[in-house]
């Protein structure tokens, strides 16, 4: 073989080998890779609250102010159909256990306020939520990846579950 067929395969080689690289890179930067765990302290945030769904919280709730409460972190929105399902058993779970330091905070993403009302009062919900404008919380601090997603973080702002589908009653209460 000539110094020249070889060099061509060789050229061959190298950009399938980029490409492959490229494309990769492509994969992994659009995976939640830096998405927090299980373990992970949760990221702070602070969600200016909806006006008539601040449940005693003024108008933002901060997460690193809840330490030494167990917090349901919901991201949510009003089209999505397991939210739906789901919505009315965080309800239930605020409403049991508020008084012993449980918070649910709702995060409505990819949404309008308008919408969003319409939702939580068809479902009566009484907790925390608000717009997360432009996914700084859901898409840059969580890495979600849709709706609805759930994280819940201990006492000690620890996440102790992350749930990328529906919850439904019986895992509420088994945490």
């Amino acid at each position: 073989m000539g110094s020249r067929k070889l060099f061509l395969i060789a050229s061959a080689l190298v950009v399938i080998l980029m490409g492959g690289l490229f494309a990769t890179a492509l994969v992994l930067a659009s995976q939640p890779g830096n998405r927090p765990k299980v373990g992970d302290v949760a990221p702070d945030f602070s969600l200016n609250l909806y006006k008539d769904y601040q449940a005693g919280f003024g108008d933002t709730a901060k997460l690193s102010d809840l330490k030494g409460k167990v917090v349901i972190i919901n991201f949510w929105a009003s089209w999505c159909e397991p939210c739906r399902d789901e919505a009315p058993d965080l309800e239930n779970v605020w409403r049991k256990y508020r008084d012993r330091g449980l918070v649910v905070i709702g995060i409505d993403e990819l949404d309008t306020e308008a919408a969003a009302i319409r939702y939580l009062q068809s479902f009566g919900i009484s907790y925390p939520n608000g717009l997360d404008f432009q996914q700084r919380i859901g898409k840059n601090q969580y890495r979600i990846t849709g709706q609805p997603e759930t994280f819940i973080v201990d006492k000690t702002g620890v996440i102790r579950y992350v749930y990328i589908q529906p919850l439904n009653a019986q895992v509420l209460n088994d945490v």
